[in-house]
């Protein structure tokens, strides 16, 4: 189970879920980037991957997902932004080659504020993130925004909002917020979305793609 805060106020390990700093938020990354690997492999599979234009990774964490993406897009630039440093230090690192050849880019944002113009990518993803987003509904709505008319948006979590493991996640890690699926398809509907295709297991994993109406 995590643990908790050392007495001079320094978060816990499992704090850095949220926004990963100093040493614990480093260590933090490089275990996200392999053991959410399972996890990415299998929500990918229903991704509908575009030839061309531009992808998006959101909350992009160590940068392992934005790497799999531009293995799996050869035709598309792959772009990705989390609010914390210390993740798009790592991410960079990850992706050093794409970005020095021009296919990748990585900017420290939030998901309520994107700094990129109205219809900028055809696909953006949200793995193991939406649960820290500020007021998910003005999120999914910046989301939007950035999406070209009929573009999609693909949310991947590790826990659905019904199951125990959930539940006691966001009881440890302040801030995180688990949703019922039924609470992210009313979201995204209220963001101007329709919901494509979902899927689950009996991990308790959750993946919706939903695409921008219009």
């Amino acid at each position: 189970m995590p643990g908790e805060g050392e007495g001079d106020g320094t978060m816990s390990f499992f704090e850095n879920a949220r926004r990963p700093e100093g040493l614990g938020g480093k260590l933090m990354v490089n275990v996200m980037n392999v053991g959410h690997r399972s996890l990415a492999a299998w929500g990918m599979e229903m991704l509908p991957l575009p030839p061309a234009g531009a992808v998006l990774d959101c909350g992009c964490g160590g940068g392992a997902n934005i790497r799999a993406l531009l293995e799996r897009c050869p035709g598309s630039t792959v772009r990705g932004v989390d609010l914390s440093p210390v993740s798009v230090e790592k991410a960079r690192r990850v992706n050093a080659g794409a970005i020095g050849s021009g296919r990748c880019e990585i900017l420290q944002a939030g998901a309520d504020r994107l700094p990129f113009a109205d219809g900028s990518f055809a696909l953006v993803t949200a793995f193991e993130t939406v649960y820290f987003w500020p007021e998910l509904e003005d999120c999914f709505r910046e989301i939007a925004r950035v999406l070209v008319p009929g573009g999609y948006f693909f949310i991947c979590n590790e826990c659905g909002g019904d199951s125990p493991q959930g539940a006691a996640w966001a009881k440890a890690v302040e801030g995180m917020k688990v949703y019922p699926t039924a609470q992210l398809r009313e979201t995204l509907s209220a963001a101007g979305f329709r919901t494509e295709g979902e899927k689950t297991n009996r991990k308790g994993w959750v993946a919706l793609l939903a695409q921008k109406e219009g």
